[in-house]
């Protein structure tokens, strides 16, 4: 027995080996048809191409997002650095004071 795929799982996502559409034998048109000027040629590569692209959109935006974050990392790296000079250049003018108050001290006794 042969089992056909359905819309909702097909029997292969391969473009290439799904079943061709088959226009209508009768010359009447049902209801709801494409219009006649809508052409297939093509279409396989299309929707390759598409497939193709659709895939690689979420390997772009985590690329975008990695790089986001990174940038956001570096950024932070930088104000931390920033933070912990001015704190050791604090301290070391502190340092410094207290160090000429006690030459001054031993100076003048």
């Amino acid at each position: 027995m042969k089992a056909t795929g359905t819309i909702d799982r097909p029997l292969t996502h391969d473009p290439l080996k799904q079943a061709p559409m088959t226009a209508h034998t009768t010359s009447e048109k049902p209801h709801g048809s494409a219009p006649a000027d809508f052409t297939t040629t093509g279409a396989i590569t299309s929707r390759q191409n598409r497939t193709r692209e659709m895939q690689l959109i979420p390997e772009a935006l985590a690329r975008a997002h990695m790089e986001d974050r990174m940038r956001e990392a570096d950024a932070e790296r930088r104000a931390l650095r920033l933070v912990a000079a001015r704190r050791m250049q604090r301290r070391a003018e502190r340092v410094s004071l207290r160090a000429r108050r006690a030459l001054a001290m031993a100076v003048m006794h």
